[in-house]
């Protein structure tokens, strides 16, 4: 479904991997691999247990729905035979019984005052969300005009234009949802996910290799800023890393029906429990991506640095709805083993408020500072997180210095000489090009393209620093 959340992200769309189709289907046990029991595509749950043999689904309407059409304008016809099946869907299987009739009427109300009578599908799709969503106060809720999304859910389920193929696609190319993996100076490990997607037997090796990775760092940073979502199978595959075996994480409510998420038994790469953790977040973090924020909350696994997040945690899946639209519906809820509660309409609040462009040096910035005053720390280790945050801090909290101060340090400095223009400072050497200095405090500045070094300047002398060797010192002339 990855695919189709793509596409349908600008709505605000969070999805915990679903299917387009109508009928649910019971899920089989999850094999004794780790990485192949993350659940399927057409369970928004990820890798839960066996179900218990309790209640029926609901009775879905049993009407298909006719091929695909490339519609570019709706007739009267295709908008009164949508609404009709969106009203017969939320019928039939809403999470929230009591809400039902509601819905329906709020958008028999709707059309029969010519609120839907446009031609535009996407128009028409963006005002049934805003009813759908006035009424149920439900993020998950919304229509989509997605004619690629809604040719998939129609093919075969095993044909290359299935949704699974196209999910497999869209995952592969984004790598999963593991879009960027790097060391931040001090040996922070910085993990990005855009979104959680899960493949059987591919997605996690590709996690194992990162969470790899992340095991050689100080400390971890994992950022889901914009992550709207995806499957509960690799919420649990990630969670997992951090937390003992066959550990209660969520129960999943469908009606008289339950279902549980727990953490993993057997993983390839190993655990990583003991190091700092930082989650990054902001208001466009929802559904699976939020759940997995939530455990960082709840299991204290870490800080949430940020701004609170979408508050959309019911589970949905998707169902077609001719012409060429996709209804994400919600139909079952999850319970926190912790909290014994969920994220829903509320958000999950970080622990950290930050503004979310600067939550990742705020969050790089309280890891060195945490691991500079660690027991037992080595000098080297403090040293290089010292180097490390003063370019931190100085990228949050500028050094302003005046022109005139900087025009007393212009000079010579035995071989070396400081310039000043266009207000700034430059690092003058024979034979090389002038280098900018940029200021991180009052007297320490860094030269412009490198990492290695930095000038450090007073009123008698020069300084040139590297980090982990002893500075080179010039006096004045």
């Amino acid at each position: 479904m990855s695919a189709r959340i793509a596409g349908l992200a600008s709505l605000g769309l969070f999805a915990w991997i679903t299917s387009a189709r109508a009928q649910p289907t019971p899920v089989s046990p999850p094999p004794p691999v780790a990485r192949a029991t993350a659940g399927t595509p057409r369970r928004p749950t990820g890798p839960p247990a066996p179900r218990p043999a309790v209640g029926q689904p609901a009775q879905r309407p049993a009407a298909a729905p006719p091929a695909p059409r490339q519609a570019s304008r709706l007739t009267a016809k295709d908008r009164e035979t949508a609404v009709k099946r969106i009203q017969a869907e939320v019928q039939a299987g809403y999470v929230f019984p009591e809400l039902r009739g509601k819905i329906v009427e709020r958008l028999d109300r709707a059309a029969k005052a010519g609120r839907y009578d446009v031609e535009d599908p996407a128009s028409f799709a963006e005002r049934v969300t805003e009813d759908l969503r006035d009424e149920s106060h439900d993020h998950h809720m919304s229509l989509g005009f997605d004619p690629t999304g809604y040719a998939a859910a129609l093919a075969p389920p095993r044909s290359d234009a299935g949704e699974a193929a196209l999910e497999r696609r869209q995952a592969s190319r984004e790598h999963h949802g593991l879009v960027e993996l790097k060391r931040l100076p001090g040996n922070v490990r910085y993990l990005r996910i855009t979104q959680f997607h899960w493949i059987d037997d591919e997605t996690g090796a590709v996690y194992d290799d990162a969470i790899r990775f992340l095991r050689e760092g100080d400390a971890i940073i994992i950022d889901l800023r914009g992550n709207p979502g995806g499957s509960h199978g690799a919420v649990r595959y990630l969670v997992s890393h951090f937390l003992d075996p066959n550990i209660l994480e969520l129960t999943f409510l469908e009606g008289s029906e339950t279902s549980q998420s727990r953490t993993l038994e057997h993983l390839p790469a190993g655990r990583l429990k003991g190091k700092p953790l930082y989650v990054l977040i902001d208001r466009f973090v929802g559904s699976a991506a939020e759940a997995f924020a939530y455990d960082v909350q709840q299991f204290k696994l870490g800080e949430l640095v940020g701004a609170t997040t979408t508050g959309a945690a019911n589970n949905n899946r998707f169902s077609p709805v001719a012409p060429s639209f996709l209804l994400s519906l919600s139909f079952g809820r999850p319970v926190h083993a912790v909290s014994h509660a969920n994220w829903e309409g509320v958000g999950i609040k970080p622990t950290v408020p930050a503004e979310p462009a600067q939550a990742l040096d705020v969050a790089q910035s309280l890891a060195l500072a945490r691991l500079a005053q660690a027991r037992g720390a080595a000098d080297d280790a403090v040293a290089d997180y010292a180097w490390a945050r003063l370019a931190v801090e100085a990228r949050l909290h500028p050094p302003v210095i005046a022109p005139a101060q900087l025009a007393l340090r212009v000079g010579r400095y035995g071989e070396l000489a400081i310039s000043q223009r266009d207000g700034a400072l430059y690092l003058v050497r024979a034979s090389r090009a002038d280098a900018r200095l940029i200021p991180l405090s009052a007297d320490v500045f860094a030269v412009e393209g490198s990492d290695l070094l930095r000038v450090r300047l007073s009123a008698k002398a020069l300084d040139l620093l590297w980090p982990g060797l002893a500075p080179r010192h010039f006096p004045r002339s």
